[in-house]
């Protein structure tokens, strides 16, 4: 069978023993005899699992003891709503730099005035700079990776304001330090599980300052209370997630994923910077580890189909850029070996000598 090499975006690759000890759960969960897909999340086997996940979470991120680990449905999307909902009494700061944050600062102004720095101008190439962040918005927020334009923050802001992240995209794929964020959240189907479960890291402090009333489902409080628990939780996809975090720590933790990501990225830019046919599309400085995007230079364009089509036969799946941008997208997330990268390096190249 021909080596498949998987750079989608989301769902994307995950590590082999999420999907073996999951498939293991689906059949027979911790010995009950009853599949991971049957099991209550009242029991207690379930509940030590959303324990363990929580505390992961923690250790992996030395996540400070003020802040709560929770996990809820509805995807990043969800949030978007939830984070005003909760927090945004006058105005609330977005960093616009891609269609995620876009949509983001979108569902906060039904809840009250935002400020927007943007970087659309220049279709979302780079992060912007050199901003001020107002100090009488609630809170500031940002997309540290933008999956659809291979952007990436890599530093931790010092914000005087309550700093919220959407790390869906590079979640757990370089140490970040926590202490420097009001809130981290992102969908699972990324870096860490099956879509479907929602990470949240939360400073229990900056709730309940909002006037307005907020439904049970839409509060944070409540998920806090009851330990993810208020409903029932997506299990499988906890239950995955948590696989994945176990397989970071034995990998040697978020620091060698740094290591290994920042390995890969360089061996597909470099790749891509010396091509005579092929060429990166976000500013250098603020290139993504996590989604390394590029497209044909101008007088090669007719050629991005055939090389998609060529690429593909060769075993490289999930490589087409997004449909607002077209071009080429190569997803590197934690789980993906360098091998795959070198496959499409070499596919780049094999390409390139026969055009």
């Amino acid at each position: 069978m021909k080596k498949v090499h998987n750079f989608y975006a989301g769902p994307s690759i995950l590590p082999d023993f999420t999907y073996e000890e999951t498939i293991k759960a689906i059949q027979d969960f911790a010995g009950t005899g009853i599949s991971l897909m049957s099991i209550s999340h009242r029991s207690k086997q379930f509940d030590a699992v959303m324990l363990e996940a929580e505390s992961m979470f923690k250790k992996l991120l030395n996540i400070p003891e003020e802040y709560s680990v929770i996990f809820v449905g509805g995807g990043a999307s969800m949030q978007f709503a939830m984070i005003p909902y909760n927090l945004l009494n006058k105005k609330g700061f977005y960093l616009d730099t891609g269609t995620w944050s876009s949509k983001a600062a979108k569902e906060a102004k039904l809840f009250g005035d935002v400020e927007v720095v943007s970087s659309k101008d220049k279709n979302y190439s780079y992060i912007p700079k050199g901003y001020k962040i107002p100090t009488d918005a609630d809170y500031f927020h940002i997309t540290s990776n933008n999956t659809i334009y291979g952007t990436e923050i890599r530093t931790d802001i010092d914000s005087p304001i309550n700093l919220v992240a959407d790390m869906s995209s590079d979640i757990m794929s370089r140490p970040v330090d926590v202490s420097k964020y009001a809130m981290i959240y992102g969908g699972a189907q990324k870096n860490l599980g099956p879509a479907g479960v929602t990470f949240i890291i939360i400073k229990k402090e900056i709730l309940g300052k909002v006037d307005r009333v907020i439904p049970s489902m839409l509060n944070y409080s409540t998920h806090i209370d009851n330990g993810s628990m208020y409903n029932t939780p997506p299990v499988i996809n906890v239950f995955a997630t948590l696989q994945t975090l176990k397989w970071i720590e034995a990998q040697g933790g978020v620091k060698e994923m740094e290591r290994r990501n920042i390995e890969k990225a360089k061996i597909l830019y470099d790749a891509i910077d010396e091509s005579k046919i092929f060429v990166g599309t976000a500013a250098k400085e603020d290139r993504s580890l996590m989604n390394i995007c590029f497209v044909m230079k101008d007088e090669y364009k007719e050629l991005e189909a055939e090389f998609l089509a060529f690429a593909t036969e060769k075993g490289m799946i999930g490589i087409k850029g997004h449909r607002s941008v077209g071009g080429f997208r190569a997803s590197t997330y934690n789980a993906l070996s360098k091998e795959s990268v070198i496959a499409l390096v070499e596919t780049m190249k094999e390409f390139e000598k026969n055009h």
